[in-house]
């Protein structure tokens, strides 16, 4: 996809990316685009820079005059307006969250500290920057706020969920997301702040920190270790290739409308027994041993208020942006697993920097300070 920003465009913030999705958007502006690139980043567990750096040194970008790491913690109002006076963004993305639900559960005011707290502090000092701004670059400025579709809550039928649902969120995670964006789209309507907002569906791809369930499995199942399933494995999920979001995002962030929402997700519905399944099969074809990885599927007890079912209707950016996916998930699978069969030292090194080893979290709950 070719990247058209308005042509005064020179300077990108981008919030938490050196997170998975984050640092997609990095590579792809990097490589596609003469953008300086901000990425301001606290480099909490999950965080991790090798895959900017890696894209850098094979290729002929000049990394120390258009990649500038801004470590600086959301929840810090002060040097949040330092970070933006001295990046001096046309755009802003703010991908910087806290995103997994199982450790929301056990951790719930850590996501409302970041998710929302941290939230406020962006915008209001996007807000400051923006007033500021000289009569041309004001015209251009966007802050695009990525979030999710589990801000939604659960669906039961064969419904979907669309940029018109109204919110339901029924985890901490998915309650902290839904209040950031209900202050983003409020900053927008009281105070005029330029924003556009997407709900994107589940991520999957290369380089995502070992927690979340496809790279999770793929660890799992290498090790030969046992595969945990939550309750009956029927949970479903609609899945989409990091790439073809940040081409979403993209778009939308470029092409959209001032105030919009827009629902970005893949059509590619599946339980999660499937996918974990999906992943065995493909672990043994190209890992082969004397058994089947499917059957260190262990069924464990179910999530603490584990959402039904996710799906995602993006007919709206679809028709008014001409977004389509291009990765269905049989394809993206397949490259993914390839992917962590040659980057087994990254994930190993990863998870020793963080201290997790892919044990169950979110039974416990600590208390709020």
């Amino acid at each position: 996809m070719s990247i058209c920003f308005p042509i005064s465009t020179n300077r990108v913030l981008i919030t938490g990316g050196a997170g998975f999705i984050g640092s997609a958007l990095i590579r792809k502006l990097l490589k596609d685009t003469s953008l300086t690139i901000f990425n301001l980043d606290k480099l909490g567990y999950a965080s991790d820079q090798n895959s900017i750096y890696d894209l850098c040194r094979s290729s002929s970008i000049d990394i120390k005059k258009r990649y500038k790491l801004l470590k600086v913690d959301l929840r810090n109002k002060d040097k949040i307006r330092t970070a933006i006076q001295h990046s001096d963004p046309d755009f802003v993305f703010n991908l910087a969250a806290e995103t997994h639900v199982d450790r929301s559960i056990e951790d719930p005011f850590s996501f409302f500290e970041n998710n929302v707290y941290g939230t406020f502090n962006l915008i209001e000092a996007c807000l400051e920057h923006w007033e500021k701004l000289p009569t041309e670059r004001k015209a251009i400025f966007r802050v695009h706020h990525i979030s999710t579709d589990e801000v939604y809550g659960s669906l039961k039928d064969k419904s979907m969920f669309s940029e018109k649902s109204p919110y339901n969120p029924r985890s901490p995670y998915a309650a902290s997301k839904a209040a950031s964006d209900h202050f983003v789209r409020a900053w927008n309507t009281t105070y005029g702040l330029p924003i556009i907002k997407t709900n994107c569906s589940n991520n999957y791809g290369p380089w995502q920190y070992p927690e979340k369930l496809i790279p999770l499995v793929i660890q799992k199942a290498l090790n030969n270790q046992s595969i945990p399933l939550y309750g009956d494995g029927n949970n479903i999920r609609d899945w989409l290739y990091v790439d073809d979001h940040i081409n979403g995002i993209l778009i939308a962030a470029i092409k959209g409308k001032i105030g919009q929402t827009y629902c970005i997700g893949a059509n590619q519905e599946k339980t999660n027994k499937e996918v974990v399944i999906a992943i065995c099969n493909l672990i043994d074809e190209y890992k082969p041993t004397k058994f089947s990885r499917k059957n260190l599927i262990t069924y464990v007890e179910d999530r603490s208020g584990h959402d039904k079912r996710y799906a995602i209707d993006s007919s709206k950016i679809k028709k008014e942006l001409n977004w389509e996916p291009s990765y269905d998930f049989n394809t993206g699978l397949k490259k993914t697993v390839k992917w962590y069969l040659k980057n087994v030292e990254w994930c190993q090194n990863v998870q020793k920097k963080s201290k997790y080893f892919g044990e169950r979290l979110g039974i416990s709950r600590k208390l709020s300070p």
